[in-house]
């Protein structure tokens, strides 16, 4: 299994030295890649009633595509990785160009996981529809291929329109991996049909086992070969005990998991030294 850090996005602060300061301190502990979280905004939880979300306006965020092309020149091997992106809520053809851009100016390391979200509040100040989120999906992953495979597309489809036009540069990776967040059954059939890897949101136990089955039934009906498919698990440093990682990352291999994350945020730790030291200590005890 490749091993991964999760970007401390909510934690981590404004100061470009501590973005900087973890990105090396992963690249030379060893990791394979950089896991980031996407919100473009976050919703003034004071004045609505009820909020119960995960994120609201205190809540910070940098924006994976800049972040990665200022981390690409700092940073020599190590991959980055949106944990998801929200695609749904971004124009399809800039996210593809952003996306190739990312990947030519780091060497092909770019590795786009896409979800479709849960906050309407983001959808509604960005201008696309929340309602059709999960339908349209499916097109923009079909035409992010193509504008990153072919110099010229036309293409006509029930959301998008392009005329013989392409991007250009084309990206190092032709496709980008895409990866798809979520785990509803009409999720998992679209991984199953489509994505290059799955982000699960479980542990590795038998109900787990039996949703990462199911996908792999999709995807072997859909005359795709189920081990093509990466898996990324994921380890929380706040709510998984230290005793039990090597027992977790052992269970997510016999699994099949092809990428393990680890994740510090949540844990009480405060600024980058103590997440770089959390990570060093995560690498230290899991062996895959």
């Amino acid at each position: 299994m490749r091993l991964g850090a999760i970007f401390p996005q909510t934690e981590i602060g404004a100061d470009p030295s501590a973005v900087k300061d973890f990105a090396q301190a992963a690249e030379d502990l060893g990791y394979d890649h950089i896991l980031v979280f996407d919100h473009v905004l976050g919703a003034d939880h004071t004045k609505r009633e009820g909020w119960d979300r995960p994120y609201n306006k205190n809540d910070m965020f940098h924006e994976p595509f800049v972040m990665f092309g200022y981390l690409g020149a700092i940073t020599e091997k190590i991959e980055f990785t949106t944990g998801v992106l929200i695609l749904g809520q971004r124009q399809t053809s800039l996210v593809a160009k952003q996306a190739a851009e990312v990947d030519v100016l780091t060497g092909g390391r770019l590795r786009l996981g896409i979800g479709i979200g849960w906050n309407e509040v983001e959808y509604e100040a960005l201008g696309e529809s929340f309602s059709n989120r999960g339908r349209r999906s499916e097109e923009q992953i079909e035409l992010l291929r193509l504008l990153w495979t072919q110099e010229s597309v036309d293409f006509k489809g029930q959301y998008h329109k392009v005329t013989n036009a392409g991007i250009n540069p084309l990206p190092v990776q032709r496709p980008i991996p895409i990866w798809l967040g979520g785990g509803e059954e009409r999720v998992i059939r679209r991984i199953g049909k489509m994505a290059d890897g799955w982000f699960p949101q479980f542990q590795p136990d038998s109900a787990g086992q039996e949703k990462l089955a199911q996908m792999r039934e999709y995807a072997t009906k859909a005359g795709r070969d189920p081990k093509s498919i990466g898996i990324e698990g994921r380890i929380s440093y706040a709510a998984d005990d230290q005793s039990t990682w090597e027992k977790m990352a052992a269970a997510w291999d016999e699994a099949g998991a092809t990428h393990l994350s680890v994740n510090t945020m949540k844990a009480g730790l405060q600024g980058p030294d103590q997440h770089i030291d959390a990570i060093k200590r995560f690498k230290e005890t899991v062996s895959v």
